[in-house]
């Protein structure tokens, strides 16, 4: 399970206008968030100005239901650092989780990779989920776009007043089926449906793969036998060293021989502490990954891990 001693945070992402900013508005409203501290890279295009209680200094602002939102002007280490001095000191209140809202042509790989190898960071916080959200009327827009739904654990297709959202939501899928994928107007989803993502079970089987910008797709692999995990840790190490610019993220639950698998979840190049389940979601065992990236063949994967897998068994 994962490390309740450590700081949630949520990477909400997705391209420009998508409707981030109008998501986390609403989820702040939501009692079961609780108290949540929110960093924005300018607090000007954040509109909760409604919601505003008063100004710390000149980045910082209060919110009504006790939350905290910061503005992001310089590196993201250096920010989350100086929140859990600030809550320590008592000069902003204590919260709980922290969401942060990336730019619209962000990649959110470095975002991951400052809370999963940043020494100080990692230590105190943990990366709980990664939310896209996507336009139902614009759809997916450039590489940028794909790459933010590749990495998602969670998807929310907004403005779905405004154009039938059930294709798009059958696309994405596609291109990453180990997300949850909600149609939501106006932000309004459950806050458990998208932060619960991270240890949601990939499907048995990747549906039919979306070819879709650059040619970024879905592939899975499945094995009957136990797997030895210090073999597979060696084996998907060097598949990301070799291939870490095309394979945009890795998720599965693996058989390892104990009474459950092992949840894993990598984000680009970036891989979480792995979490031993105590059971399994159901009753077949067999091992189950999905790869999502560019130019990925599920046979040749599939082919050189039970390679790898054989020759550490002698």
């Amino acid at each position: 399970m994962p490390d309740a001693s450590k700081l949630p945070v949520v990477v909400v992402t997705g391209f420009l206008g998508s409707g981030k900013t109008t998501l986390i508005s609403r989820l702040l409203e939501h009692p079961a968030l609780g108290e949540t501290a929110v960093i924005v890279n300018e607090l000007g295009e954040v509109g909760i100005d409604h919601h505003l209680l008063r100004r710390v200094d000149e980045r910082t602002v209060l919110l009504k239901n006790g939350c905290v939102c910061c503005s992001l002007r310089g590196d993201l280490a250096e920010e989350l650092r100086e929140l859990l001095s600030r809550r320590e000191r008592g000069e902003i209140p204590r919260f709980e989780r922290v969401v942060v809202e990336t730019t619209g042509v962000a990649d959110p790989g470095p975002v991951a990779y400052t809370l999963l190898a940043e020494p100080v960071v990692r230590h105190h916080y943990r990366l709980e989920s990664v939310v896209a959200t996507v336009d139902a009327v614009l759809g997916l827009r450039g590489p940028e776009s794909v790459r933010q739904v590749a990495a998602a654990d969670a998807v929310v297709v907004t403005k779905p007043d405004l154009a039938e959202p059930g294709p798009l939501v059958e696309a994405l899928g596609r291109l990453n089926p180990a997300a949850d994928v909600a149609a939501a107007s106006f932000g309004a989803v459950e806050p458990a449906r998208l932060f619960a993502g991270s240890e949601r079970e990939p499907p048995l089987v990747a549906p039919s793969p979306a070819h879709v910008g650059e040619e970024i797709r879905a592939v899975s692999v499945v094995l009957d036998e136990p797997l030895d995990w210090t073999a597979f840790g060696i084996w998907l190490t060097m598949l990301l060293q070799a291939r870490g610019q095309d394979v945009l993220r890795v998720k599965g639950l693996l058989d390892v021989g104990g009474d459950g698998p092992v949840l894993l979840n990598a984000v680009q190049h970036v891989v979480h502490p792995p979490v031993h389940l105590d059971a399994w979601p159901d009753g077949d065992r067999r091992s189950r990954l999905v790869f999502i990236g560019r130019g990925l063949d599920a046979s040749a994967i599939e082919t050189s891990l039970r390679a790898f897998d054989a020759a550490s068994r002698g």
